[in-house]
């Protein structure tokens, strides 16, 4: 088990990122955890080990279970398991149980210890690390939630060999996401040298590009840990649009697809608005597409009011302003609100 990281956040917390080489070498790691730990799986991840810890929960998968009817499973679970506040909770799985079991460990006691353990693509380079902590709620994905930063990430890229091609995709859009971010090329350059031995899961390949994704992230939410100063949100590209497909949707479209279609729109908007050269908003909308995601396709004009419908609930409102992120450039995110008219040019 190697230290990949030890990133400063919240209050002076620190999370130290670990990969691992192999599911043996994580089960290796659960054994040695402290005999009171309690284990928060979906029926997906428990299907990725051998055998699951004694002391576990086991919810059903999917967005639609982001909810407090789980979060209610996890801490009556973690009540009748007699979990003190210094006992672990354990998060395993894709994004939305890593959310509800950091979620739980925050309100259990007013904070008990918790380490996550990414089992998607999607999750090892953006539900982990950061701190924020949530679920669904009134239609809104992610509206209620609490900043508290994981003791430790457990990253074990041979869990994405489980994946889906859909799933493994998914992940993909927030990495390509990150490309776009980055303050250099070197995660752009990677994608683009590497795309086939990415899409073929190779461990070494896909282990780099998980570090790559990972400094990029810090980089922003180190300088920002509360999402207060307008840094951090910039790590939100793509998620105004693409959220509000999710929920019109019904979340049939993965957060990953939406994210993906939601960058080819807050590009073509930056170049309909003078922020985002024309140039550069092909380039990057062509890496988008490059991996295989579905941009092209609009929403119907029946469909536009429940999509302003969703936006108008988008979680970065301020001043009863919905932001969107846009680029200038490589690196260069800016906050801008979009008007009506040019939101419906770019989605219908």
């Amino acid at each position: 088990m190697d230290k990949l990281f030890s990133v400063p956040l919240k209050g002076g917390c620190i999370t130290d990122v670990f990969a691992l080489s192999s599911i043996d070498e994580l089960m290796t790691a659960f054994a040695a955890l402290p005999q009171d730990s309690f284990f928060v799986f979906d029926e997906n991840s428990a299907n990725v080990f051998p055998s699951l810890p004694e002391r576990n929960l086991v919810l059903p998968p999917g967005e639609v279970e982001k909810n407090w009817a789980s979060i209610d499973k996890i801490l009556s679970r973690a009540l009748s398991l007699g979990m003190a506040r210094d006992s672990l909770f354990v998060g395993v799985g894709g994004g939305v149980i890593l959310d509800m079991t950091a979620f739980a460990s925050s309100l259990y006691m007013r904070g008990a210890r918790c380490i996550l353990v990414p089992t998607t693509l999607l999750s090892a380079v953006d539900a982990t690390l950061g701190g924020k902590t949530g679920i669904d709620y009134g239609g809104a994905k992610n509206i209620v939630g609490t900043f508290y930063p994981a003791e430790s990430i457990l990253i074990c890229p041979e869990t994405l060999k489980t994946l889906s091609d859909r799933e493994f995709r998914c992940g993909l859009g927030e990495v390509v996401k990150h490309a776009f971010l980055s303050a250099d090329t070197r995660l752009y350059d990677f994608l683009m040298s590497n795309k086939d031995a990415i899409l073929r899961r190779d461990n070494e390949t896909v282990s780099e590009m998980i570090r790559l994704s990972l400094e990029v992230k810090i980089h922003y939410i180190t300088r920002d840990p509360e999402e207060k100063k307008g840094i951090r949100s910039c790590l939100n590209l793509g998620h105004t649009f693409g959220h509000a497909l999710e929920a019109m949707r019904g979340y049939s479209v993965s957060h990953g697809e939406g994210v993906a279609w939601g960058m080819a729109r807050a590009f073509e908007a930056g170049a309909r608005t003078g922020i985002t050269s024309f140039e550069y908003a092909e380039s990057s909308i062509d890496l988008i597409r490059a991996f295989g995601f579905d941009i092209d396709s609009k929403i119907e004009s029946s469909e536009f009011p429940a999509f302003m419908a969703a936006i108008a609930k988008d979680k970065k409102k301020k001043g009863g302003e919905v932001k969107f992120i846009l680029m200038d450039g490589q690196g260069s995110p800016v906050l801008k609100a979009l008007d009506e008219n040019t939101i419906k040019s770019v989605v219908l």
